[in-house]
């Protein structure tokens, strides 16, 4: 098996099926999505021609997805992320999200370590509504899919539903109040 640093290299064939060549077998767009969402890095290339077309087919997946209703991006941001694309401002967009998730997922890793069984966080009056009010925002933000970091990360336990409700009504609160300061540093 291949390397798990390499990223899984896809070929695009001229029929326009995706081939995996770690696996010897086509893959779809969502299967892409599922190796993505595992955490493995992936490269699509054109056959023939050889060219990398990995952005044009994440972005096709992030179209689809959004499409479906499973929105992640609001209105705002695309809007913006258009408007780079015609502005001087579009050299620092790409730097600004690359680090901007980077720092997403170093507080994710690092809340996943403190929430464990034997982080800091556990000895603290309150940790467990503190810790269901994380899974709710983590749901809420992953779509309901958490990726396992190995450091006390546990699968969406049932909850009791009005409390649950309440809890994502508070985490959309907050996320509205970040989309609106995000939308102010834009302008």
């Amino acid at each position: 098996m291949a390397e798990k640093s390499q990223p899984l290299l896809i070929k695009r064939y001229a029929s326009r099926r995706l081939y995996n060549t770690e696996t010897s077998d086509y893959v779809t767009l969502e299967d892409i999505a599922a190796f993505i969402r595992d955490g493995r890095e992936v490269q699509i290339v054109d056959l023939k021609s050889g060219d990398d077309l990995t952005r044009q087919y994440l972005l096709q997946i992030i179209a689809e997805h959004e499409s479906r209703g499973e929105s992640v991006l609001p209105v705002d941001v695309l809007t913006d992320l258009v408007r780079s694309y015609t502005s001087q401002s579009m050299s620092i967009v790409p730097q600004f999200l690359a680090q901007s998730f980077e720092m997403l997922r170093d507080s994710q890793s690092k809340m996943m370590e403190n929430m464990g069984p034997m982080g800091a966080l556990s000895q603290m009056p309150g940790f467990e509504a503190m810790q269901a009010q994380q899974q709710a925002f983590l749901k809420a933000m992953t779509g309901g899919v958490m990726r396992s970091t190995g450091q006390g990360a546990t699968p969406d336990a049932p909850a009791d539903k009005d409390e649950e409700e309440e809890d994502l009504d508070e985490i959309k609160a907050e996320l509205a109040k970040l989309q609106e300061k995000l939308a102010k540093m834009g302008k």
